[in-house]
C-alpha cells in the first residue's frame, strides 16, 4: 500500500487498499469529526474538509429539512453515512444524504444493505476541496437518483438517467426547489445570520406552496 499526500487539499490518497482494510478504517473513523472516505477498486482517499465546507453542507441540509417539514413529507436523514457495495468495490460518504421517496423502505432499519435496499434519494456534495476520485461515478454505480453539488460558487443539481448524471433545472426529489433558487439562498447566507436566513427560506417555501394551490 502506497500513499500520496496532497497537503494543500488536506487529503491523503492510498493505493492498493483491500476491501477489508477500507471497511475497517470506515468503522474506526466513524466517530472522527470532519473526515470523508472515498474508495474505488483499491484506491482510498481520506479527506479532511475545510470549515466553509461544513457550513455549506449544513445550510443545504437545512433547506431540505425545511422543505420537507413545510410539505409534510416524511424523510430519513442519514448525514454522512458510509455507502458501499463490496461487489462493486466502491464506497463513499456524502456530506449529507436523505431518503425521501423511499423513506418507508428503510424506516426503522439499523442496517441498510444496498444490494437489497434502495440507495438514498438525495446526496449533497460540497466540493470546495476537490476529490482525486470520481465521486459522481461512484454515486452513479450505487444508483443514487439525485446529487446536489456545490463548489462554493455554483450549485448543480444532477439527476441520474440511464446510468449517467445530467444537470437539471429543478430538483426531481423536491420539485419546489429550482437550482437557481437554491443557489440564490446559498449566496445570501453569506450576508445574513443563520436564524434569519432559515426564517427567510421557510417564508419563501410557504409562498411557493400558496402559489401552487
Amino acid at each position: 500500500m502506497t500513499a500520496v499526500v496532497v497537503p494543500t487539499q488536506r487529503q491523503v490518497v492510498l493505493q492498493g487498499v483491500s476491501w477489508a482494510t477500507y471497511q475497517s478504517l470506515s468503522r474506526d473513523l466513524e466517530s472522527a469529526p470532519g473526515k470523508r472516505l472515498t474508495y474505488d477498486q483499491g484506491t482510498l482517499e481520506i479527506m479532511v474538509p475545510l470549515p466553509p465546507h461544513e457550513s455549506y453542507k449544513k445550510l443545504m441540509g437545512r433547506m431540505v429539512e425545511v422543505t420537507t417539514e413545510e410539505t409534510e413529507t416524511e424523510i430519513r436523514s442519514l448525514g454522512s453515512t458510509t455507502w458501499s457495495r463490496e461487489d462493486l468495490r466502491k464506497g463513499l460518504e456524502p456530506d449529507q444524504c436523505y431518503y425521501i421517496q423511499h423513506e418507508q423502505a428503510v424506516r426503522g432499519k439499523d442496517a441498510i444493505d444496498l444490494t437489497i435496499d434502495p440507495p438514498p434519494d438525495l446526496a449533497i456534495e460540497v466540493d470546495n476541496t476537490s476529490s482525486s476520485l470520481n465521486r459522481m461515478a461512484i454515486y452513479a454505480a450505487l444508483g443514487v437518483p439525485e446529487v446536489w453539488r456545490f463548489d462554493g460558487i455554483s450549485l448543480t443539481i444532477y439527476g441520474l438517467s440511464n446510468g449517467e448524471y445530467q444537470a437539471q433545472a429543478t430538483s426531481t426529489v423536491l420539485p419546489l426547489l429550482p437550482q437557481k433558487d437554491v443557489q440564490r439562498f446559498l449566496q445570501t447566507s453569506q450576508t445574513m445570520g443563520e436564524t434569519s436566513w432559515v426564517k427567510g427560506f421557510r417564508q419563501w417555501i410557504r409562498e411557493q406552496l400558496r402559489n401552487t394551490d
